[in-house]
């Protein structure tokens, strides 16, 4: 299922599945009986002219020629949207038929050159869709026939009553540039709005999409994403990709085109190619689909449920319909991924007679923040030196008494106030491991944080809001927790047009509901495989 875009409100139940497509798959189309599987030959419903149409037994209401169209009323009285995933060109079983190809425009078979073309004329059985090559093959898009026959496929889904076709098996590893199109050609002719959408996203690169981007809406460029972490964290190099070639939101088809990341794999689901259960959780912890629901939203793909909509959760429910999230996959713009401080050395402290370290007495380290003016005096008095920030808060650092001590109790205890250029906040770090402050005795060491994912396993991405917001989400792919961080300021690298410097800005975090002002660094705790969303206004 799949939301189009538009403003949300969180209401009822019923109102919430106004805003989704359902979509029918070719195999609901196909004979349900013994034998039938994906690429099985034989087991398509076809009409006179070669064209799939609904198994009668399966959908009665198809009966007397009528296709998809009872069902589509229906779903469209229902308050949603009608869809169809369909195969490239024409069936084998068509092929092997050699059924004749209808004239829409006489109403009667296809005839050029003094004779009557049919399948067998217009099938190039060498370009076979490669999951399905008992399935489906490519058509002649060069021969009027073969013209004529997508013609009358497409058109007969718009008298269905659909608004949104799935295309498989025309891009990314089995691209068809010239059967896209064409049918995008058909799709733009008629006196209503179908959204086409292209699959698989195999090999898909931006290059390849900016040669199809403007002939539909929305394109795959991953493979099929499953609920691991690994299918998870293999959708941020590809998504950051896109935006940096600018490819979310571009011309497309009557409108704008996106790149799908594929679908949600969250809540009631089941295993891949098992169509009717056993049924199961999603295998993503709450963290883990939090990050996958953050990052679709802020790389504005479509979003698509791939779970049981019929047996939600509480979690689910309130993820999938968080109104920020969708707000922002709808309505945001300038969504990229952009640089954060991602210091991933963590110093941790312990007193003088060695006790063992607790995980509270650990902070993170960044140079400290010194106004404009006051850069030279750091360069010729600070060089080296740090700042060293609270885990838990923003813009707190460590504080040494000038009057005396503080233990590691102390510490621990939350001895922090606003950071500063004062020198009892900064900290020296010797070659020895060792950290020192002249106004306190305490020592630290060194502990390093391992990635899971190699070395980009801090992301963050960036977007501005309809109403002057600016969002800003931070992603942790490590295995360890870890604080990330990111100063004002340095939006402006991203966003150009602003400038932030000295400038309050007003946030709110929205899994946490941590809120504040802050001029200078926006700092967040996360666990692993977590992520934050920061919604930011600033004067």
């Amino acid at each position: 299922m799949i939301p189009f875009a538009g403003p949300y409100q969180r209401k009822s139940y019923c109102e919430v599945l106004k805003s989704f497509l359902t979509v029918l798959s070719h195999m609901d189309m196909r004979r349900k009986v013994e034998g039938a599987y994906p690429d099985s030959l034989g087991f398509n419903v076809i009409d006179e002219w070669g064209r799939p149409i609904p198994d009668p037994e399966r959908w009665p209401s198809s009966k007397d020629g009528k296709g998809f169209s009872e069902v589509a009323k229906k779903v469209h009285s229902m308050g949603l949207k009608f869809g169809i995933h369909v195969t490239r060109g024409i069936s084998l079983q068509a092929f092997n038929g050699n059924t004749p190809i209808l004239d829409t425009v006489k109403g009667s078979a296809y005839e050029e050159s003094g004779r009557q073309w049919t399948s067998k004329d217009i099938g190039l059985k060498e370009r076979a869709c490669a999951w399905m090559s008992h399935g489906f093959m490519s058509v002649n898009t060069k021969l009027e026939a073969g013209r004529a026959f997508l013609r009358s496929l497409y058109l007969q889904y718009a008298e269905w009553g659909v608004d949104f076709v799935k295309h498989d098996c025309v891009f990314g590893d089995d691209l068809d540039i010239d059967e896209i199109s064409f049918v995008s050609e058909v799709l733009r002719k008629l006196d209503r709005p179908i959204l086409y959408s292209l699959f698989p996203g195999t090999s898909v690169t931006p290059a390849m999409a900016k040669d199809v981007s403007g002939l539909v809406n929305m394109y795959r460029i991953t493979g099929d994403d499953w609920d691991t972490w690994r299918d998870v964290v293999s959708h941020f190099d590809i998504s950051r990709d896109f935006s940096t070639s600018k490819m979310i939101g571009a011309k497309g088809l009557l409108g704008r085109s996106w790149p799908d990341l594929d679908m949600l794999p969250l809540g009631w689901l089941t295993d891949p190619g098992s169509n009717e259960g056993p049924h199961r959780s999603s295998n993503l912890n709450l963290d883990e689909q939090r990050t996958q629901m953050t990052l679709w939203a802020m790389a504005k793909s479509p979003l698509m449920f791939g779970g049981d909509v019929r047996n939600l959760d509480e979690f689910t429910y309130s993820l999938i319909t968080n109104p920020t999230l969708l707000e922002i996959n709808s309505f945001s713009s300038n969504n990229m991924e952009a640089s954060v401080d991602q210091d991933l050395e963590q110093i941790c402290w312990k007193d003088k007679l060695g006790s063992k370290l607790e995980e509270h007495s650990c902070l993170y380290k960044r140079k400290p923040l010194l106004a404009l003016g006051e850069e030279v005096i750091y360069r010729q008095k600070y060089q080296g030196t740090l700042h060293l920030l609270a885990s838990d808060g923003m813009e707190l650092c460590l504080d040494a008494s000038p009057r005396r001590r503080l233990t590691s109790k102390e510490f621990g205890g939350g001895s922090f106030s606003s950071c500063q250029g004062d020198a009892n906040q900064i900290w020296q770090l010797n070659a020895n491991g060792s950290l020192v402050n002249s106004y306190s005795g305490l020592c630290a060491t060194m502990a390093s944080l391992e990635a899971d994912v190699g070395s980009n396993g801090i992301r963050s991405w960036i977007a501005t809001g309809r109403r002057g917001e600016i969002y800003l989400a931070f992603f942790n792919l490590n295995a360890e927790k870890n604080v990330i961080s990111a100063n004002v300021a340095d939006f402006a690298k991203v966003l150009p047009w602003t400038n932030l410097n000295g400038t309050s800005c007003k946030y709110n975090e929205i899994c946490s509901g941590k809120s504040g002002m802050t001029k200078d660094l926006i700092s967040i705790a996360m666990e692993r495989h977590n992520s934050a969303l920061f919604v930011l206004l600033c004067n």
